[in-house]
């Protein structure tokens, strides 16, 4: 049984904490912290501060005030207690606390519970990433009359997510009173709703000539950020010392979600290339002038200053490739050249990649658990792709996802 410390469990949010927390299995609240004298009836005892709770909680889940941040992470420090934040508004100073104690105890820090938001900010990103400096950026948030910083704290979010796509050379600007002149293609324009109990609704508008593209997301209740909590007070609980987010939480649970094979590949390995940079370059303008397209790509690094070169493409352009190479081993005695085409490349990905360490040593685990040689491998943020013999497919789909448990 996970026991839980709710600080600000009196507000709105701390007391949705506590109403979805009793119908879950495997968790329970301990105790609760707030300062205000509210009358509400809590099933848990409720103290004015961390520094006077008795009882000892696996893990804290805040939804209370910026200004409550100090004694938060005083207590949590001082109780060795992993820590979910959830509270928003915080200064830069105030962010720079939660990393600086994210040192000594795990603190999962959100501007926003709810894996639906989440997604929203990774589709403003691709969408902002495809569209680039051709479309204006617009982020429109809607909250209830009662909410107290504005912007939102996942209206940041969104604005910080999508502008890493720029990278980061996109100005804020919110509301455009007093602004005058036309609007510039660097401002990410940010503004704010509060009015009667809407519960949050957020709106990303990309603006182009002529069309207009709307990413939107609506809250319909308080639940959705309570069960997130919850579900990052398991996650952190599992942790060490470091600072989490929405994004490494979603990440474990879909390290791997796809799985690709292709048969009509050839491997190409270009062995003893002189480590000239004008010669390597060559070899690859040859190709492309014949339209032929490269997909992975590896180099060795130098040594006797001579590199090996290994790439894929489709088995149509084999031939023709092969003619070009014996041409350019004419000039060069020395560089010799194998080809496989009896080969299958599987690509694995998914976007938990990003922030899971040791996944390629799982893919090399599954193959050599199978006494499966890999050829050649490449490896993006979100991606990895590798070569084996074509008689090891089946085998090596299995080995995969039998790892992976797809």
């Amino acid at each position: 049984m996970i026991k839980i410390i709710i600080n600000g469990c009196n507000g709105r949010m701390g007391q949705t904490v506590a109403a979805v927390a009793e119908k879950q299995e495997g968790v329970t609240v301990v105790a609760g912290i707030d300062p205000s004298d509210v009358a509400v009836k809590n099933r848990f005892p409720v103290f004015p501060s961390l520094k006077e709770c008795n009882i000892k909680g696996d893990v804290i889940i805040d939804f209370s005030t910026p200004e409550s941040l100090a004694q938060l992470l005083e207590g949590a420090l001082s109780q060795n207690t992993p820590l979910v934040i959830a509270t928003t508004g915080f200064t830069e100073e105030g962010l720079e606390e939660i990393k600086r104690h994210s040192e000594s105890i795990p603190i999962f820090l959100s501007a926003n519970m709810s894996l639906g938001v989440n997604l929203l900010a990774e589709l403003g990103q691709k969408a902002a990433a495809l569209l680039r400096d051709s479309f204006d950026i617009e982020i429109i948030e809607k909250h209830h009359n009662q909410k107290k910083d504005a912007p939102s704290g996942t209206a940041y979010f969104l604005a910080n997510t999508i502008n890493e796509v720029f990278p980061n050379r996109k100005e804020f600007v919110f509301g455009r009173k007093t602004r005058s002149g036309k609007r510039t293609p660097d401002e990410i324009g940010i503004h704010a709703i509060r009015a009667g109990t809407i519960v949050g609704e957020h709106n990303v508008i990309f603006a182009g000539k002529d069309e207009i593209v709307e990413l939107n997301h609506i809250s319909n209740s308080r639940q959705v950020f309570a069960e997130g909590a919850l579900k990052a007070a398991r996650y952190i609980l599992r942790k060490t010392p470091g600072l989490y987010t929405m994004k490494h939480m979603i990440g474990e649970e879909s390290t791997i979600t796809n799985l690709y094979t292709s048969d009509e590949e050839a491997l190409v390995t270009i062995n003893h290339i002189p480590s000239k940079p004008q010669l390597i370059t060559e070899i690859f303008e040859k190709l492309g002038r014949e339209n032929i397209i490269i997909d992975m790509i590896s180099q060795t690094a130098p040594v006797e200053n001579t590199v090996n070169i290994s790439f894929t493409l489709g088995i149509k352009d084999l031939k023709n490739t092969q003619m070009l190479l014996n041409d350019f081993l004419s000039e060069h005695k020395d560089i010799k050249i194998d080809i496989l085409d009896d080969i299958t490349k599987l690509t694995v990905e998914g976007i938990g990649m990003e922030t899971q360490s040791g996944v390629a040593a799982r893919v090399f685990a599954s193959m050599a658990k199978e006494n499966i040689e890999i050829k050649t491998i490449t490896t993006s943020e979100t991606k990895i792709s590798y070569i084996i013999d074509r008689r090891h497919r089946d085998k090596a789909i299995t080995a995969v996802k039998t790892s992976f448990g797809l």
